[in-house]
């Protein structure tokens, strides 16, 4: 299955109607659109404000969104928010996390909402673990990861990201549960990849990670019909 973030109308109907199967709403728009220096300080009201747009260009792929930090930190939470997102038209929500969010998780479904897990770096937890860095090297977190895994699945999760996850753990992540894997930066094994979109057409030039290739360049396209209206304005 193939997945890439969207944060506005148009971005969101053109990879729909590229035939795309999910869309997430991802709390990446933190760094890549409103230019926060990571995830740690987007807030629900921003992330529902990105839903709504992206709902109105989504007619066929699921629709997926991040629960941001702290909106989560209790079942409770976790399922009054997730109905908010439901309300702006998410299908499925996503939360960071593994055997500590079994509770959330199984809150959420229970609540009739799909919830999509995500474990190995977890982007919200940057500043505490010091930095974006590979997950499941060594025999005791290749474990961890497992039993994360595990327990998400049992949970009810519908599926597991695996973000920065070493590729031989993501591969026996994949082979020992049944719900889908969709990795990001974590090999080729698992069963989706999933991409922030503006890394894939090379929008965001200040920062591309180490796993991804853009496909097109589009911030020196900008550039380039920028320059263009200058010159033609100023006669130059």
């Amino acid at each position: 299955m193939t997945a890439l973030t969207a944060y506005d109308y148009p971005t969101a109907r053109l990879l729909d109607e590229s035939g795309i199967d999910i869309i997430l709403v991802g709390d990446s728009l933190g760094m890549v659109v409103l230019g926060y220096p990571d995830t740690t300080q987007v807030t629900i009201d921003e992330m529902l404000h990105h839903t709504r747009a992206v709902a109105r260009g989504v007619k066929r792929a699921l629709l997926v969104a991040d629960l941001p930090i702290n909106t989560y930190n209790s079942p409770g939470e976790a399922v009054a928010n997730a109905r908010r997102f439901v309300e702006c038209g998410a299908q499925a929500v996503k939360l960071e996390g593994g055997a500590s969010h079994a509770p959330q998780i199984r809150a959420i479904v229970a609540a009739g909402i799909p919830l999509m897990a995500h474990i190995g770096m977890l982007p919200q937890s940057v500043r505490e673990e010091g930095g974006y860095k590979v997950k499941g090297r060594s025999a005791a977190e290749a474990e961890k990861l497992l039993a994360d895994a595990h327990a998400v699945e049992t949970a009810g999760a519908f599926s597991v990201v695996l973000e920065i996850v070493a590729a031989e753990t993501a591969r026996q992540i994949t082979a020992a549960i049944n719900i889908p894997t969709i990795g990001i930066g974590s090999g080729e094994n698992c069963d989706g990849q999933i991409l922030v979109t503006h890394d894939l057409i090379g929008l965001y030039p200040w920062f591309t990670p180490k796993f991804v290739s853009p496909e097109v360049h589009t911030a020196e396209e900008i550039r380039k019909a920028a320059r263009i209206f200058i010159d033609r304005t100023c006669g130059g």
